[in-house]
């Protein structure tokens, strides 16, 4: 798919353990593929079963209607999955 404005591709950032990032650099040097592609994919396959533990189950159910919601900033402070 060619990508314009309407469908570009938006910019994260993302902090790893080291051997995380090294795991990931042997995979893209490999198979010649760029780590974005592996971290793509990582995104697109587990997004789902993230969504299923940590959305409300209204917020989930519209999110797989195909709507998504605005999101509304909360004071309390929800816990990192990745936290210690």
């Amino acid at each position: 798919m060619r990508r314009n404005a309407t469908n570009k591709l938006k910019v994260v950032a993302v902090r790893v353990d080291p051997e995380i990032e090294q795991r990931l650099r042997l995979l893209a040097e490999t198979t010649g593929r760029k780590q974005s592609f592996f971290l793509q994919q990582l995104i697109e396959n587990g997004i789902g079963a993230i969504e299923e533990i940590w959305l409300p189950p209204a917020v989930l159910a519209q999110v797989r209607e195909g709507v998504l919601p605005s999101v509304e900033p909360t004071q309390s402070a929800t816990a990192d999955l990745f936290s210690d």
